[in-house]
């Protein structure tokens, strides 16, 4: 298994063989040229000596770099170690992906994190290089560089959906991080966009990546009116800062990228949009790394040679994630869909469509799932069941509509963990469910699973919890990814607790 390179040797090893497996991971600046490639990048390898690594691109910019016009650093997979860590670094990050700074400016992220602005600085230019206005910065221009090469949007559009506050200032950032005009950039786009009101971007992805395996995952749980799922391609409405918004997801038809297809009630939120893409579909895994160290283990070796590239699900939104996760306790998948397109029915709102999607039919996502404040005044006259599960399911979703029970990307796992297990009705299953959904936390074993159980029956595993718990510690940090395949392995769907908290 190859890890993130963390000394000068390993990373000029890994730019001296191109290797694609580092894009992203961390960027080469060039002092002699004053630019900044990513490791596989084609140009002649430099001298150790006129070298310098960076962990991010914001500190290659704050160093006084410049992208490489040749590889294109920016446009490649994020960094599987802001998955990975759960700190106060790795969570920053996810928010600002997010689109938080934006939305909230600095001292909205700091106190997101827990921080003073000031403290919450130091501590990302200590391990990063870059201060969050700076790492927010390198996002927008990220963002900018994706419009311009991929759609035929105005300047003016690209520059406010990407989060600038003018076209001055994208036009200038634009022009100091790539060297190139807005416009020189444009040159180099792969085709206009083809319909008003929607965008469409192909948004780079590790290989292996199993498509099927994500696919078949959303068909079992897509919720009508929600959600569509095609051969290839995931359709949803989703709720975004801006408004309603609907996404068309093709997956598995080209190399390396997954197409993206959005319709937004403003164009500001973007990039919000491909950021929870990106983590719905887990694009920033490092799936060699991962599959290097489960084929370690016999027993399951063969299951990783089967089928490579398994991702794990994540989610949208993790609000709506909580209920349904609730709602799912103690019944079959199939179940727990029947109650939602229920709730949904009844309790959804209309979301506008505009073309988002190319083939539209009786079946293409036209309804929001429900507002927390909505399910938690008419939940217990829809759902049905329980008296208990009922009362706890509306009680959860009074709690997230009045901000006493938060819950988003940006939590500490063990802090979110703690918080719903204090609540009614949420025992340790669910509480870890959402933990690998929301956070992309990839080291959750649900040995409680039964499906699970019956996955690890099937390769000759332990199937009892406790010794399921004991053999899958040899599977850490990637026992989210062991989960999802043991799901998997008995052509069920079902993640049924077989008991959890009343």
């Amino acid at each position: 298994m190859h890890s993130t390179p963390s000394t000068f040797d390993e990373r000029y090893r890994a730019v001296e063989a191109r290797d694609t497996r580092f894009d992203g991971q961390f960027v080469t600046g060039v002092r002699t040229t004053g630019i900044y490639c990513r490791p596989s990048c084609p140009a002649r390898t430099p001298k150790p000596s006129n070298v310098t690594f960076f962990r991010t691109s914001a500190a290659a910019h704050e160093a006084g770099f410049r992208a490489c016009k040749r590889c294109l650093p920016e446009a490649v997979p994020g960094s599987p170690e802001w998955n990975l860590r759960g700190d106060t670094v790795g969570r920053a990050m996810r928010l600002i992906a997010d689109g938080v700074v934006e939305r909230e400016g600095i001292g909205g992220l700091a106190a997101r994190l827990g921080y003073s602005s000031r403290h919450l600085g130091r501590l990302l230019i200590a391990e990063l290089g870059a201060g969050p206005l700076a790492l927010a910065r390198a996002h927008r221009a990220h963002t900018a560089r994706t419009l311009l090469v991929s759609t035929d949007l105005p300047i003016a559009d690209v520059a406010y959906s990407a989060g600038f506050g003018s076209v001055r200032q994208c036009n200038d950032t634009v022009r100091e991080v790539f060297a190139m005009t807005p416009t020189e950039l444009r040159a180099r786009r792969r085709g206009a966009d083809p319909a008003p009101g929607a965008i469409t971007l192909l948004l780079p992805v590790r290989e292996p990546f199993d498509a099927a395996g994500l696919l078949a995952w959303f068909a079992a749980r897509a919720i009508p009116g929600v959600e569509q799922v095609t051969h290839f391609g995931y359709r949803r409405t989703l709720d975004l800062p801006g408004g309603p918004g609907l996404l068309e997801l093709e997956l598995g038809r080209q190399t390396g990228q997954v197409r993206m297809r959005a319709s937004l009630a403003t164009l500001a939120d973007l990039g919000s949009a491909v950021a929870r893409t990106r983590r719905l579909l887990d694009l920033d895994a490092d799936p060699l790394a991962v599959d290097a160290a489960l084929s370690r283990h016999p027993a399951i070796a063969p299951l990783i040679a089967e089928t490579p590239g398994v991702r794990v699900p994540g989610t949208v939104d993790a609000h709506e994630t909580l209920i349904r996760t609730m709602i799912g306790q103690q019944v079959s998948v199939a179940s727990a869909r029947t109650a939602l397109t229920r709730l949904v029915a009844e309790l959804g709102r209309p979301a506008p469509t505009r073309g988002a999607t190319e083939q539209p039919g009786e079946n293409t996502p036209d309804t929001l799932f429900p507002t927390m404040a909505k399910i938690a005044e008419h939940g217990d006259e829809t759902l049905r069941g329980p008296e208990a599960r009922r009362r706890a399911v509306t009680a959860a979703a009074a709690a997230l509509a009045a901000g006493t029970l938060e819950l988003g990307q940006g939590d500490d796992g063990r802090d979110q963990r703690r918080r719903l297990l204090e609540r009614r009705g949420i025992g340790p299953w669910t509480a870890d469910y959402v933990r690998m959904r929301v956070l992309g936390d990839p080291d959750v074993l649900l040995a409680g699973d039964s499906a699970m159980r019956a996955g690890a029956r099937a390769r000759g595993l332990p199937s009892d919890q406790r010794g399921l718990l004991a053999w899958a510690e040899r599977a850490a940090p990637w026992r989210s990814y062991l989960t999802t395949r043991l799901w998997s392995e008995t052509g069920t769907t079902s993640v049924t607790p077989r008991q959890e908290t009343p």
